[in-house]
């Protein structure tokens, strides 16, 4: 177990590195270049020649690329101009957020859509089952900012029970203070992911039931209960395990369009402000942090697969 996550802790490091040159490249492509494009196009030709001096893109590439991963190192994301903040500390301020808004949708998607794929299993080919199925394509089908367009019209205009936008505030202390603000949005995620979640728990859930294990339980006299609550949901979680190491990176990214809906402060809008104002490093800074979240949560969902399935088992 050990020597496999040292050899997914190397293959994350190559991979990191992949991310980190892949953004550099992508700096130095940037239309006329990382200094005009960051400062602008009204910079002047001294400003430019200054910005690029001090930043050291009058170096040779290579040396570029291993002082920007330096920065990285430091947690230095670089500078935004259009804000006039460093993009770490906007980073900081929105990420904490974003994890908030995401951590409840997925919380609660998960109390939901485990025990409902489990009884659609069980329930397979039932009324019940094709009902649930029917709502769970309709919900996941149904784009999100249309969702979020239905729930303000119907929760916040036709029927004023919550506010039209977000929980605001530059702490997670202040979004909690508003805590109505929160329920449209996190219900927005909520309904998506449940649609999502429930169908792959369905879809292992009916695989684990027909196993020869759980005829050998059945015929040994063990409960019904007992079976699910032993047998099918452990060994079916392992699908879901998948989507919510996959899913990481949007707890610290955010949602862009349930964000921009509702107007919520985290990552997503900081991303979307940033792609309209031509922010570029702050949508840099964002993306590492994106590609770093999807590296973590593949580990974790690697690791956590011996905790649920102890067939599982790394040589």
């Amino acid at each position: 177990m050990i020597s496999y996550i040292v050899r997914r802790l190397i293959q994350s490091l190559v991979v990191m590195i992949g991310v980190t040159i892949i953004v550099f490249i992508i700096l130095h492509l940037l239309p006329g270049g990382p200094a005009k494009a960051i400062l602008g196009p009204k910079a002047s030709a001294i400003q430019i020649h200054n910005f690029v001096v001090e930043n050291g893109y009058d170096l040779p590439v290579w040396r570029q690329y291993i002082a920007f991963v330096g920065r990285l190192l430091h947690g230095d994301l670089g500078y935004s101009f259009e804000d006039n903040q460093t993009v770490d500390s906007l980073i900081g301020q929105a990420l904490p957020k974003s994890a908030l808004l995401v951590g409840f949708a997925y919380v609660l998607s998960l109390v939901i859509a485990v025990p409902l794929g489990i009884l659609q299993a069980v329930r397979r080919n039932k009324p019940i089952d094709y009902v649930v199925t029917v709502v769970a394509f309709v919900g996941y089908a149904m784009p999100e900012f249309w969702l979020g367009i239905l729930l303000i019209s119907f929760l916040a205009v036709a029927i004023p029970l919550f506010p039209s936008s977000a929980s605001q505030g530059d702490t997670v202390g202040q979004v909690l203070s508003q805590p109505i603000g929160l329920v449209l949005p996190v219900a927005t995620m909520t309904i998506v992911t449940v649609a999502l979640f429930s169908r792959f728990m369905r879809s292992s859930a009916v695989d684990t039931l027909v196993q020869e294990y759980i005829r050998t339980a059945r015929a040994k006299g063990v409960s019904e209960f007992a079976i699910l609550r032993r047998h099918v949901l452990r060994n079916s979680l392992i699908p879901v395990i998948t989507l919510i190491g996959l899913s990481l990176p949007s707890a610290l990214a955010g949602d862009v369009i349930v964000e921009s809906v509702f107007n919520y402060p985290g990552m997503g809008l900081l991303f979307w402000k940033a792609a309209t104002t031509q922010s570029y490093n702050v949508l840099l800074g964002v993306t590492i942090v994106v590609g770093v979240a999807t590296v973590l949560g593949n580990l974790i969902a690697d690791v956590v697969y011996t905790t649920v399935d102890p067939r599982v088992r790394y040589s």
